[in-house]
């Protein structure tokens, strides 16, 4: 199998590595992150603009990718530049869109690849532990249309989102997999409160609380019930983008410690001299590229019709990812001593994102399980 990207991927992949090394250098992306928005409207919008949103949809939803290595080549170059604009949220929801939305409701796919519509995802709630299927947030029968009761939690960008995608319970028990529907909630919605607080590794979160909110026909993304399919297929894709995203940032870090290893001097030679370093960096070099091929095996798999093999490979990744990007984030920070702990560096910025990814969308224990639970599928 050829693994070596497309030269559309190669040309996507260089503007947007330029792009990003020009115009969000870590003084600025700092900046951005810790704003009152806690992202920039005007880069999101550049991102639309250079084809970046475009390429994570396919030519039917409007854009010109959608693939599995398309969304791999955006987030690792977003990891790179530790970019907090809300493209996760975009993915996600489009993917969602795409998969079950009715033509009225597929429209808003042009806003979101144009940069005029900011999209959350909102499922996970206060007492869940990634748990797919456990959704406390209910959905009620309002004459033709629904009224929703509930709060959901960490929705990334929240605050600034024009519209969110809301699991909520029609039928079943809190932990069912059938009786999850889907809603598309605009954020000035009656009855839906926001609240955002400053995320640890830059940008910001919302909790979102749902009182009374009354939405109508339209707003059921998909049949009744059974949303659990469509609400997999989203996450997938979330899955991916960060596992990719991650790899960008362990490659920045890699790149950083080397510099430091070729140029820190101690008892009158180059630290990148002592052998005991040099193994520590090559381990963390192999395990690197254990991750990349996690998340190639990932982004090929993404795209096939079988959904086991779909699902594994995506557990597969996002564990493998958990348990090297704590590694990588580690050792960095270890090689540079003392000064890999200053703020001031983009270093522990990249080491705090990394951790973070580990708990999105699932953690390494989360997926290790996951990955075996679906071993059995396959082997029954």
């Amino acid at each position: 199998m050829n693994f070596e990207h497309t030269e559309d991927r190669r040309m996507l992949a260089d503007s947007l590595n330029r792009f990003i090394s020009e115009q969000y250098a870590f003084d600025a992306r700092d900046r951005i992150a810790k704003s009152e928005h806690g992202f920039s409207k005007e880069i999101f919008q550049k991102f639309a603009e250079l084809g970046v949103i475009g390429a994570l949809f396919s030519e039917a939803d409007g854009g010109f990718g959608g693939g599995g290595f398309d969304i791999a080549v955006v987030f690792e170059a977003l990891g790179r530049g530790l970019v907090v604009e809300p493209l996760l949220g975009a993915v996600m929801v489009g993917e969602a869109l795409s998969a079950a939305g009715s033509d009225a409701q597929k429209e808003k796919l042009g806003d979101i690849i144009n940069g005029a519509m900011v999209a959350a995802f909102a499922h996970d709630e206060a007492d869940t532990h990634y748990e797919r299927t456990r959704v406390a947030t209910k959905a009620e029968r309002n004459g033709d249309g629904w009224v929703l009761h509930g709060a959901k939690a960490v929705v990334p960008q929240g605050e600034q989102a024009d519209l969110f995608l809301v699991s909520a319970r029609t039928s079943g028990n809190v932990d069912d997999e059938a009786g999850i529907s889907l809603f598309l909630v605009p954020a000035k919605t009656a009855g839906l409160t926001v609240r955002g607080c400053p995320a640890i590794d830059g940008g910001r979160v919302a909790e979102l609380s749902f009182d009374g909110v009354k939405l109508g026909a339209d707003a059921l993304l998909g049949n009744e019930g059974q949303g659990h399919a469509v609400l997999e297929r989203a996450i997938g894709r979330g899955v991916l983008a960060l596992c990719a995203e991650a790899l960008g940032a362990m490659e920045a870090a890699k790149a950083a410690t080397l510099e430091y290893l070729r140029t820190r001097k101690q008892f009158g030679m180059l630290i990148g001299s002592f052998q005991a370093l040099q193994h520590r960096m090559a381990d963390l070099l192999l395990e690197i590229e254990q991750a990349r091929s996690a998340v190639i095996n990932a982004a090929a798999a993404i795209d096939t019709g079988d959904r086991l093999t779909r699902e594994r490979a995506l557990s597969a990744a996002k564990f493998s990812i958990g348990r090297i990007g704590a590694l990588v984030a580690e050792e960095s920070i270890q090689m540079h001593g003392g000064i890999g702990m200053t703020w001031e560096l983009p270093l522990p910025h990249y080491a705090k994102r990394l951790v973070m990814i580990d708990h999105q969308l699932g953690d390494e224990d989360h997926h290790l399980q996951r990955y075996i639970t679906l071993g059995k599928e396959v082997a029954a």
